[in-house]
């Protein structure tokens, strides 16, 4: 159940705060940057090496030290600052791709580890400008919208990310068509450090670091809450889900002999996804996140059967269309959950490590699923979609469960439970010690 609300603001409201659009346009554009990167790196190597092999290795490597180094990257962001972290990293990231773009003859081993130095390096855009809009909101001043603009404002970043990830492939495969893998790759990196020392110099809308040793240890302690690690299992899940989509609908088109509709379909799914985002974020949902994200999921779920009975590329269209467009509220309603569920000084890195599952996630099933194409075909392939969204919908419910025991035996909830889905120590001015209780 939904209804307007005239006190939120829409999108363009949050927009026209002081300093929002700044960095959110700002971090778009780099967003734009790392959705051309991990292609841009394909056309590159295998253009100057002649092999996808070598490519693959300088991608695999770029992408495995971007799971595992990203976390530690935003660790630092989250002690040190924003405007602290962002300079050095961004240019240890450009440096490692200059290398690549440099070093048209080097060994294997030196283009590898160029590779996995700008992996390890390269800012998780997405999560920094989310911590800006979380501090925000936050802020309780005259006039400002609270906490429960929270999930427009993530329905915005979930429409950056989708937008960056439709221009960013189409850019890099246009140059790369050219014969200028090198300017895709150019292009990439300007916008990521653009949109990195764009927002180190933004320092007004930044989150204040937590300087104190034995708070950022309990701050710590919250991203080991079984609320958290449900919300990684989850991410992981999605991410089986990305991986295994993008390849069984490749297959489709081309068992049908219709390999060129594969873009239109994949431009479809992602332009559905924008509007589910956008509409999303319009209204001001009663209930609490955690039934809105097991209602989402099971809805994920009741609709990716669709992919396994569409017989033409067109019925295959629609599927990808509902199916996608179940997406950007899930995604959404995880990061509004993280960010209820762990401490401040840790929010960076907890929505990091989101990106990192979901990054494991579509690797593993990438390759899964490709066994299982050459196996049973495309459908093999939705098979493993097909098997992800139930697990999700078992891991949400199951959470949602837990929070409904948490509410029915707890205190009596607090008024504003009923927007936020909170345990009353998360709202302002019950909180306890920094910390915002286990929740919803």
């Amino acid at each position: 159940m939904s209804t307007a609300s005239p006190a939120q603001p829409g999108c363009r409201g949050l927009l026209r705060l002081q300093g929002a659009a700044a960095f959110f346009f700002t971090a778009a554009v780099g967003r734009i940057g790392i959705a051309m990167t991990g292609l841009g790196l394909v056309w590159l190597v295998h253009h100057r090496s002649g092999s996808y092999a070598v490519a693959g290795l300088v991608v695999g490597a770029f992408a495995v030290a971007e799971a595992l180094a990203g976390p530690q990257l935003a660790r630092l962001i989250d002690r040190f600052g924003q405007v602290r972290v962002l300079p050095p990293a961004v240019v240890a990231h450009a440096a490692a791709v200059g290398g690549l773009l440099l070093s048209a003859s080097a060994p294997r081993w030196a283009l590898v580890s160029c590779g996995a130095l700008a992996g390890a390096a390269v800012p998780q855009l997405g999560a920094l400008s989310a911590a800006r809009w979380a501090a925000m909101l936050r802020q309780q001043e005259p006039g400002r919208p609270g906490p429960q603009a929270l999930p427009t404002a993530f329905s915005l970043e979930s429409m950056a990310n989708g937008t960056a990830f439709l221009i960013g492939p189409v850019l890099v495969s246009f140059l790369g068509a050219l014969g200028r893998p090198a300017a895709a790759t150019a292009v990439a990196t300007t916008l990521i450090t653009a949109g990195g020392l764009g927002l180190a110099v933004q320092r007004g809308t930044a989150p204040r670091s937590v300087v104190d040793a034995a708070e950022r240890g309990r701050a710590a302690r919250t991203l080991l809450r079984p609320g958290f690690v449900v919300l990684v299992a989850l991410n992981l899940a999605i991410g089986v889900h990305f991986g295994a989509m993008g390849l069984s609908v490749t297959a489709f088109v081309v068992e049908r002999g219709a390999a060129t509709a594969a873009p239109a379909l994949f431009a479809a799914g992602s332009v559905g996804a924008l509007l589910a985002g956008w509409l999303y974020g319009l209204r001001r949902w009663r209930r609490a996140p955690s039934a809105q994200l097991a209602l989402a999921t099971a809805a994920l779920a009741a609709g990716c059967p669709l992919l396994l009975v569409a017989g033409s590329p067109v019925q295959l269209a629609g599927a990808v269309v509902v199916v996608e467009g179940m997406i950007p509220p899930v995604l959404v309603l995880f990061s509004v959950l993280t960010e209820a569920g762990v401490h401040r000084a840790v929010l960076t890195q907890a929505l990091t490590w989101l990106n990192s599952a979901s990054a494991a996630g579509s690797a593993a099933a990438a390759a899964v699923a490709g066994h299982a194409v050459d196996a049973d075909g495309a459908n093999g392939g939705f098979a493993l979609t097909l098997g992800a969204s139930p697990a999700m919908t078992v891991l949400a419910a199951g959470r949602w469960a837990a929070y409904r025991r948490t509410v029915d035996g707890g205190p009596r909830p607090h008024p504003l439970r009923t927007a936020l889905g909170r345990n009353p120590v998360n709202v302002p001015g019950h909180s306890t010690g920094g910390f915002r209780g286990t929740g919803p």
